[in-house]
Protein backbone atom coordinates (compact mmCIF):
# COMPACT_ATOMS: atom_id res chain seq x y z
CA UNK A 1 0.00 0.00 0.00
CA UNK A 2 1.70 3.30 -1.00
CA UNK A 3 1.11 6.22 1.59
CA UNK A 4 2.53 9.24 2.02
CA UNK A 5 2.70 10.45 5.75
CA UNK A 6 4.61 12.70 8.21
CA UNK A 7 5.35 11.59 11.37
CA UNK A 8 5.91 13.73 14.60
CA UNK A 9 9.64 13.38 15.30
CA UNK A 10 10.39 17.06 16.26
CA UNK A 11 14.49 17.03 15.48
CA UNK A 12 13.32 16.90 11.81
CA UNK A 13 10.46 18.76 12.13
CA UNK A 14 12.93 21.32 13.48
CA UNK A 15 15.72 21.16 10.89
CA UNK A 16 12.80 20.84 7.93
CA UNK A 17 11.81 24.64 9.52
CA UNK A 18 15.00 25.83 9.74
CA UNK A 19 16.26 24.79 6.02
CA UNK A 20 12.77 24.96 4.06
CA UNK A 21 13.03 28.24 2.63
CA UNK A 22 16.45 27.94 1.49
CA UNK A 23 16.10 24.17 0.18
CA UNK A 24 12.29 23.06 -0.10
CA UNK A 25 13.31 19.78 -1.57
CA UNK A 26 14.43 19.27 2.26
CA UNK A 27 10.89 17.74 2.88
CA UNK A 28 11.71 14.37 0.39
CA UNK A 29 15.04 14.14 1.98
CA UNK A 30 16.31 11.78 4.85
CA UNK A 31 16.50 15.24 6.85
CA UNK A 32 12.50 15.02 7.27
CA UNK A 33 10.29 13.05 9.34
CA UNK A 34 8.19 12.73 6.04
CA UNK A 35 8.09 9.06 4.71
CA UNK A 36 6.75 8.11 0.60
CA UNK A 37 6.93 4.48 1.11
CA UNK A 38 5.54 0.95 0.21
CA UNK A 39 3.38 -0.24 3.05
CA UNK A 40 2.33 -3.97 3.91
CA UNK A 41 -0.96 -4.54 3.00
CA UNK A 42 -2.52 -4.39 6.27
CA UNK A 43 -5.14 -6.72 7.77
CA UNK A 44 -8.71 -5.79 9.15
CA UNK A 45 -7.58 -4.62 12.79
CA UNK A 46 -11.12 -5.71 14.04
CA UNK A 47 -14.46 -7.34 12.79
CA UNK A 48 -16.10 -3.38 12.58
CA UNK A 49 -13.06 -2.30 10.10
CA UNK A 50 -12.91 -1.79 6.36
CA UNK A 51 -10.20 -1.15 3.67
CA UNK A 52 -11.29 1.39 0.99
CA UNK A 53 -9.38 1.79 -2.57
CA UNK A 54 -8.76 5.47 -3.38
CA UNK A 55 -10.23 6.94 -6.54
CA UNK A 56 -8.78 10.41 -6.05
CA UNK A 57 -7.93 12.61 -3.29
CA UNK A 58 -7.53 16.83 -2.84
CA UNK A 59 -4.60 18.80 -2.12
CA UNK A 60 -5.39 20.78 1.03
CA UNK A 61 -3.71 23.17 2.83
CA UNK A 62 -3.26 21.64 6.23
CA UNK A 63 -1.77 18.68 4.25
CA UNK A 64 0.93 21.21 2.78
CA UNK A 65 1.39 22.66 6.64
CA UNK A 66 2.19 19.45 7.71
CA UNK A 67 4.41 18.64 4.94
CA UNK A 68 6.33 21.85 5.20
CA UNK A 69 5.82 22.05 8.97
CA UNK A 70 4.24 25.31 8.70
CA UNK A 71 3.34 24.37 12.19
CA UNK A 72 4.86 24.79 15.96
CA UNK A 73 5.71 21.79 18.16
CA UNK A 74 4.54 24.08 21.02
CA UNK A 75 0.84 25.09 19.96
CA UNK A 76 -1.60 22.66 21.54
CA UNK A 77 -2.64 20.08 19.64
CA UNK A 78 0.65 19.13 19.07
CA UNK A 79 0.99 18.04 23.20
CA UNK A 80 -1.40 15.46 22.50
CA UNK A 81 -0.30 11.46 22.55
CA UNK A 82 -2.95 10.31 19.44
CA UNK A 83 -1.16 12.72 17.65
CA UNK A 84 2.10 11.11 16.44
CA UNK A 85 1.78 9.89 12.43
CA UNK A 86 -0.63 12.31 9.81
CA UNK A 87 -1.66 10.57 6.67
CA UNK A 88 -1.59 12.87 4.72
CA UNK A 89 -4.50 13.36 2.32
CA UNK A 90 -7.95 13.38 3.64
CA UNK A 91 -10.34 15.19 0.55
CA UNK A 92 -11.03 11.36 -0.87
CA UNK A 93 -13.10 9.32 -2.58
CA UNK A 94 -12.88 5.86 -2.15
CA UNK A 95 -14.30 1.83 -2.98
CA UNK A 96 -14.95 -0.40 -0.27
CA UNK A 97 -12.86 -3.72 -1.04
CA UNK A 98 -13.43 -5.51 2.04
CA UNK A 99 -15.42 -5.59 5.19
CA UNK A 100 -14.73 -7.31 8.43
CA UNK A 101 -17.56 -9.66 10.13
CA UNK A 102 -19.09 -6.64 12.43
CA UNK A 103 -19.20 -4.10 9.73
CA UNK A 104 -23.47 -3.04 9.00
CA UNK A 105 -23.04 0.16 7.58
CA UNK A 106 -21.17 -0.88 4.25
CA UNK A 107 -20.48 -3.67 1.63
CA UNK A 108 -17.41 -3.85 -0.75
CA UNK A 109 -18.47 -1.52 -3.62
CA UNK A 110 -19.77 1.28 -1.68
CA UNK A 111 -18.20 4.51 -2.57
CA UNK A 112 -17.33 6.52 0.75
CA UNK A 113 -15.77 9.90 1.75
CA UNK A 114 -13.15 10.38 4.64
CA UNK A 115 -15.58 11.62 7.88
CA UNK A 116 -13.42 11.68 10.60
CA UNK A 117 -10.50 9.20 9.79
CA UNK A 118 -8.12 12.83 9.56
CA UNK A 119 -9.04 14.66 12.33
CA UNK A 120 -8.85 11.44 14.81
CA UNK A 121 -10.01 8.96 16.41
CA UNK A 122 -13.50 9.40 18.70
CA UNK A 123 -15.21 7.44 20.81
CA UNK A 124 -17.06 5.01 18.24
CA UNK A 125 -13.61 4.63 16.46
CA UNK A 126 -12.31 2.94 20.19
CA UNK A 127 -15.34 1.50 20.82
CA UNK A 128 -15.63 3.37 23.96
CA UNK A 129 -18.86 2.83 25.95
CA UNK A 130 -20.46 5.29 27.13
CA UNK A 131 -19.51 7.79 24.49
CA UNK A 132 -18.04 11.23 25.96
CA UNK A 133 -20.94 14.21 25.12
CA UNK A 134 -19.59 15.12 22.48
CA UNK A 135 -19.94 12.14 20.69
CA UNK A 136 -23.06 11.62 22.00
CA UNK A 137 -24.36 14.28 20.15
CA UNK A 138 -22.43 13.44 17.04
CA UNK A 139 -19.68 16.18 17.12
CA UNK A 140 -17.10 13.26 16.59
CA UNK A 141 -14.29 16.48 15.96
CA UNK A 142 -14.45 16.91 19.54
CA UNK A 143 -13.61 13.78 21.16
CA UNK A 144 -12.85 14.35 24.58
CA UNK A 145 -11.57 10.56 24.48
CA UNK A 146 -9.46 11.21 21.35
CA UNK A 147 -6.21 10.53 22.65
CA UNK A 148 -6.91 7.58 24.57
CA UNK A 149 -5.50 5.28 22.26
CA UNK A 150 -7.68 2.29 23.03
CA UNK A 151 -7.73 -0.08 19.99
CA UNK A 152 -5.85 0.53 16.61
CA UNK A 153 -5.89 3.35 14.67
CA UNK A 154 -5.65 2.73 10.68
CA UNK A 155 -3.11 2.70 7.77
CA UNK A 156 -2.88 4.65 5.24
CA UNK A 157 -4.73 7.68 3.67
CA UNK A 158 -5.64 9.52 1.25
CA UNK A 159 -2.03 10.22 -0.66
CA UNK A 160 -1.79 6.87 -1.86
CA UNK A 161 -3.50 3.60 -2.78
CA UNK A 162 -5.83 3.07 0.02
CA UNK A 163 -6.30 2.98 3.50
CA UNK A 164 -8.64 0.81 6.33
CA UNK A 165 -10.37 2.68 8.90
CA UNK A 166 -13.20 2.11 11.66
CA UNK A 167 -16.49 1.94 10.02
CA UNK A 168 -17.44 5.37 11.96
CA UNK A 169 -14.83 6.97 10.53
CA UNK A 170 -16.30 7.05 6.70
CA UNK A 171 -19.42 8.18 5.33
CA UNK A 172 -21.49 6.76 2.14
CA UNK A 173 -21.85 8.43 -0.87
CA UNK A 174 -25.09 8.69 -2.50
CA UNK A 175 -26.03 7.55 -5.90
CA UNK A 176 -25.76 10.52 -8.46
CA UNK A 177 -22.77 12.70 -6.48
CA UNK A 178 -20.00 12.34 -9.09
CA UNK A 179 -16.58 11.70 -8.15
CA UNK A 180 -15.48 15.22 -8.34
CA UNK A 181 -18.39 16.29 -6.01
CA UNK A 182 -17.51 13.61 -3.77
CA UNK A 183 -13.79 14.86 -3.40
CA UNK A 184 -14.98 18.35 -2.31
CA UNK A 185 -17.51 17.11 0.31
CA UNK A 186 -15.30 17.15 2.81
CA UNK A 187 -14.17 20.74 1.80
CA UNK A 188 -17.41 22.00 1.12
CA UNK A 189 -18.73 20.56 4.85
CA UNK A 190 -16.29 22.94 6.19
CA UNK A 191 -17.94 26.12 4.37
CA UNK A 192 -21.11 24.54 5.89
CA UNK A 193 -20.31 24.15 9.26
CA UNK A 194 -18.05 27.37 9.41
CA UNK A 195 -21.26 29.34 7.90
CA UNK A 196 -23.37 27.26 10.51
CA UNK A 197 -21.65 28.60 13.57
CA UNK A 198 -22.64 31.44 12.79
CA UNK A 199 -25.81 32.12 10.69
CA UNK A 200 -26.11 35.59 8.89
CA UNK A 201 -29.19 37.10 8.96
CA UNK A 202 -30.65 38.10 5.73
CA UNK A 203 -29.89 42.01 6.07
CA UNK A 204 -25.96 41.20 7.61
CA UNK A 205 -22.88 42.51 5.00
CA UNK A 206 -20.20 39.63 5.53
CA UNK A 207 -16.66 39.07 4.84
CA UNK A 208 -15.19 36.44 3.48
CA UNK A 209 -11.20 37.02 4.28
CA UNK A 210 -9.41 34.70 2.08
CA UNK A 211 -10.29 33.13 -1.33
CA UNK A 212 -8.65 29.66 -1.59
CA UNK A 213 -11.14 26.71 -1.83
CA UNK A 214 -12.59 26.77 1.42
CA UNK A 215 -13.18 30.64 1.06
CA UNK A 216 -14.71 30.07 -2.31
CA UNK A 217 -17.23 27.38 -0.81
CA UNK A 218 -18.03 29.67 2.11
CA UNK A 219 -19.03 32.11 -0.32
CA UNK A 220 -21.32 29.25 -2.36
CA UNK A 221 -22.77 28.18 1.22
CA UNK A 222 -23.17 31.58 2.90
CA UNK A 223 -25.02 32.54 -0.76
CA UNK A 224 -27.18 29.37 -0.22
CA UNK A 225 -27.58 30.25 3.52
CA UNK A 226 -28.30 33.83 2.73
CA UNK A 227 -29.65 34.45 -0.50
CA UNK A 228 -30.39 37.99 -0.09
CA UNK A 229 -27.52 39.60 1.87
CA UNK A 230 -24.69 41.37 0.58
CA UNK A 231 -21.31 39.34 0.48
CA UNK A 232 -17.84 40.58 -0.14
CA UNK A 233 -14.77 38.71 -0.56
CA UNK A 234 -11.04 39.35 -0.01
CA UNK A 235 -9.23 37.78 -2.67
CA UNK A 236 -5.18 38.03 -3.27
CA UNK A 237 -4.82 36.61 -6.76
CA UNK A 238 -6.82 37.59 -9.95
CA UNK A 239 -8.13 34.22 -10.69
CA UNK A 240 -9.60 33.83 -6.86
CA UNK A 241 -11.49 36.63 -7.42
CA UNK A 242 -12.82 35.75 -10.57
CA UNK A 243 -14.09 32.68 -9.16
CA UNK A 244 -15.48 34.35 -5.86
CA UNK A 245 -17.39 36.55 -8.37
CA UNK A 246 -18.83 33.68 -9.98
CA UNK A 247 -19.58 31.83 -6.99
CA UNK A 248 -21.69 34.65 -5.61
CA UNK A 249 -20.16 37.32 -4.34
CA UNK A 250 -21.35 40.93 -4.56
CA UNK A 251 -18.29 42.93 -4.66
CA UNK A 252 -14.58 41.17 -4.31
CA UNK A 253 -11.84 43.57 -3.14
CA UNK A 254 -7.98 42.96 -2.94
CA UNK A 255 -6.80 45.90 -0.51
CA UNK A 256 -6.85 45.41 3.22
CA UNK A 257 -6.04 48.78 3.48
CA UNK A 258 -8.36 50.18 6.55
CA UNK A 259 -9.58 52.96 5.23
CA UNK A 260 -10.62 51.23 1.73
CA UNK A 261 -12.45 48.31 4.20
CA UNK A 262 -14.16 52.02 5.38
CA UNK A 263 -15.48 53.19 2.39
CA UNK A 264 -16.74 49.16 1.73
CA UNK A 265 -18.82 49.14 5.10
CA UNK A 266 -19.58 52.80 5.82
CA UNK A 267 -17.48 52.50 8.82
CA UNK A 268 -15.33 55.46 10.06
CA UNK A 269 -11.99 54.45 10.09
CA UNK A 270 -9.32 55.82 12.89
CA UNK A 271 -5.48 55.84 12.57
CA UNK A 272 -3.08 56.20 15.33
CA UNK A 273 1.14 56.39 15.50
CA UNK A 274 2.17 52.66 16.18
CA UNK A 275 -1.02 51.22 14.61
CA UNK A 276 -2.78 49.62 11.67
CA UNK A 277 -5.89 51.87 12.92
CA UNK A 278 -9.00 50.73 14.18
CA UNK A 279 -13.42 50.83 12.51
CA UNK A 280 -16.15 51.91 14.12
CA UNK A 281 -19.12 49.94 12.11
CA UNK A 282 -17.95 47.51 9.42
CA UNK A 283 -18.92 43.88 8.86
CA UNK A 284 -21.15 42.29 10.50
CA UNK A 285 -19.36 38.73 10.31
CA UNK A 286 -16.02 37.89 8.97
CA UNK A 287 -15.58 34.23 8.10
CA UNK A 288 -11.48 34.26 8.41
CA UNK A 289 -10.49 31.62 5.86
CA UNK A 290 -6.86 32.29 6.63
CA UNK A 291 -6.51 31.96 10.15
CA UNK A 292 -2.98 34.26 10.16
CA UNK A 293 -2.28 36.11 13.25
CA UNK A 294 -2.71 39.69 10.73
CA UNK A 295 -6.24 38.44 9.42
CA UNK A 296 -7.28 37.43 13.19
CA UNK A 297 -6.36 41.04 14.22
CA UNK A 298 -7.84 42.61 11.19
CA UNK A 299 -10.81 40.87 10.98
CA UNK A 300 -11.48 41.67 15.00
CA UNK A 301 -11.07 45.31 14.02
CA UNK A 302 -13.23 45.18 11.09
CA UNK A 303 -15.97 43.58 12.94
CA UNK A 304 -19.49 46.16 13.83
CA UNK A 305 -19.75 46.15 17.86
CA UNK A 306 -21.94 42.77 18.35
CA UNK A 307 -20.74 41.24 15.64
CA UNK A 308 -18.92 37.71 14.83
CA UNK A 309 -15.79 36.95 13.48
CA UNK A 310 -15.44 33.02 12.49
CA UNK A 311 -12.11 31.29 12.42
CA UNK A 312 -12.30 28.91 9.97
CA UNK A 313 -8.39 29.09 8.56
CA UNK A 314 -6.05 28.03 11.17
CA UNK A 315 -2.29 28.76 11.29
CA UNK A 316 -0.46 26.13 13.54
CA UNK A 317 1.78 28.29 15.24
CA UNK A 318 1.59 30.64 17.97
CA UNK A 319 0.05 34.00 16.96
CA UNK A 320 0.53 37.07 19.08
CA UNK A 321 -3.20 38.88 18.42
CA UNK A 322 -4.47 42.32 20.02
CA UNK A 323 -7.80 40.60 21.05
CA UNK A 324 -9.23 43.98 22.56
CA UNK A 325 -11.54 44.34 20.39
CA UNK A 326 -13.25 41.25 21.72
CA UNK A 327 -14.00 43.24 25.17
CA UNK A 328 -13.95 46.67 23.64
CA UNK A 329 -16.43 46.12 20.93
CA UNK A 330 -17.82 42.97 22.17
CA UNK A 331 -17.07 40.65 19.20
CA UNK A 332 -17.32 36.97 19.24
CA UNK A 333 -14.78 35.04 18.07
CA UNK A 334 -15.45 31.62 17.01
CA UNK A 335 -13.38 28.82 16.12
CA UNK A 336 -14.89 26.00 13.65
CA UNK A 337 -13.56 22.82 13.23
CA UNK A 338 -14.23 20.63 10.39
CA UNK A 339 -17.31 19.60 10.45
CA UNK A 340 -20.12 17.58 12.55
CA UNK A 341 -23.18 17.93 13.16
CA UNK A 342 -25.63 21.28 12.89
CA UNK A 343 -28.49 22.93 13.09
CA UNK A 344 -30.85 24.23 9.99
CA UNK A 345 -34.05 24.82 8.95
CA UNK A 346 -35.20 23.22 12.27
CA UNK A 347 -33.42 20.27 11.85
CA UNK A 348 -30.04 18.55 12.82
CA UNK A 349 -28.14 16.67 10.28
CA UNK A 350 -24.48 15.47 9.99
CA UNK A 351 -22.96 18.48 7.82
CA UNK A 352 -22.21 15.79 4.88
CA UNK A 353 -26.48 15.35 4.80
CA UNK A 354 -26.37 19.60 4.24
CA UNK A 355 -23.78 19.47 1.57
CA UNK A 356 -25.69 16.16 -0.38
CA UNK A 357 -28.92 18.71 -0.10
CA UNK A 358 -27.21 21.62 -1.26
CA UNK A 359 -25.75 19.33 -4.39
CA UNK A 360 -28.85 18.35 -5.04
CA UNK A 361 -30.51 21.49 -5.27
CA UNK A 362 -27.51 23.00 -7.40
CA UNK A 363 -26.56 25.68 -4.31
CA UNK A 364 -22.97 24.03 -4.25
CA UNK A 365 -21.00 23.31 -7.32
CA UNK A 366 -18.15 21.96 -8.69
CA UNK A 367 -17.83 23.47 -11.10
CA UNK A 368 -14.48 25.08 -12.69
CA UNK A 369 -13.00 23.93 -8.95
CA UNK A 370 -10.75 21.14 -9.59
CA UNK A 371 -7.84 22.89 -12.03
CA UNK A 372 -5.20 20.24 -12.10
CA UNK A 373 -5.11 16.86 -12.12
CA UNK A 374 -2.42 14.54 -11.95
CA UNK A 375 -1.35 10.86 -11.16
CA UNK A 376 -0.33 10.00 -7.71
CA UNK A 377 3.24 9.31 -9.15
CA UNK A 378 3.68 12.67 -10.50
CA UNK A 379 3.03 13.94 -5.99
CA UNK A 380 6.05 16.53 -6.76
CA UNK A 381 4.62 18.16 -9.31
CA UNK A 382 1.03 18.70 -8.21
CA UNK A 383 2.48 19.56 -4.79
CA UNK A 384 4.56 22.35 -6.75
CA UNK A 385 1.57 23.34 -8.59
CA UNK A 386 -0.43 23.43 -5.74
CA UNK A 387 1.97 26.04 -3.94
CA UNK A 388 2.17 28.04 -7.34
CA UNK A 389 -0.94 30.81 -6.83
CA UNK A 390 1.07 33.31 -9.14
CA UNK A 391 1.49 31.05 -12.23
CA UNK A 392 -0.42 27.87 -11.96
CA UNK A 393 -3.52 29.73 -10.51
CA UNK A 394 -4.75 26.66 -8.93
CA UNK A 395 -8.09 26.39 -6.70
CA UNK A 396 -8.17 22.66 -6.19
CA UNK A 397 -5.14 20.86 -7.57
CA UNK A 398 -6.66 16.19 -7.37
CA UNK A 399 -4.90 13.26 -7.32
CA UNK A 400 -6.45 10.66 -9.89
CA UNK A 401 -5.28 7.53 -7.85
CA UNK A 402 -7.13 5.29 -10.01
CA UNK A 403 -6.00 6.55 -13.22
CA UNK A 404 -2.42 5.38 -12.45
Amino acid sequence: MRAIFVDKVLPKMLLVQALGSRWPGVVWSPLSSTSVTDLPEPALPGPRWLKVRNRQCGICASDLSLLYVHVDPSVGPAALPGNQRFYLGHEVVSTVTEVGPGVTRFRTGDRVVMDTRFIGAHCLSQEIEPPCAACARGDYGLCSNASDNKGPRGVGGGWGDGYTAHETEVYGVPAGVSDDQAMLVEPMAVAVHAVLRRPPQASDHVLVLGCGIIGLLVVQALRAVMPAGRITALARYPHQAAAAKRLGANDVISSSDYAAIARVTGAKAYAAPMNRGMLLGGFDIIYDCVGSARTIEDSLRWTKAGGAVVLVGVDLTRAKVDLNPVWYQEVDLIGSLAHGVDDWQGQRCHTYEWVFDLLRAGQLTDAGLITHRFALKDYRQAIATALDKKTARPIKVAFMVDQG
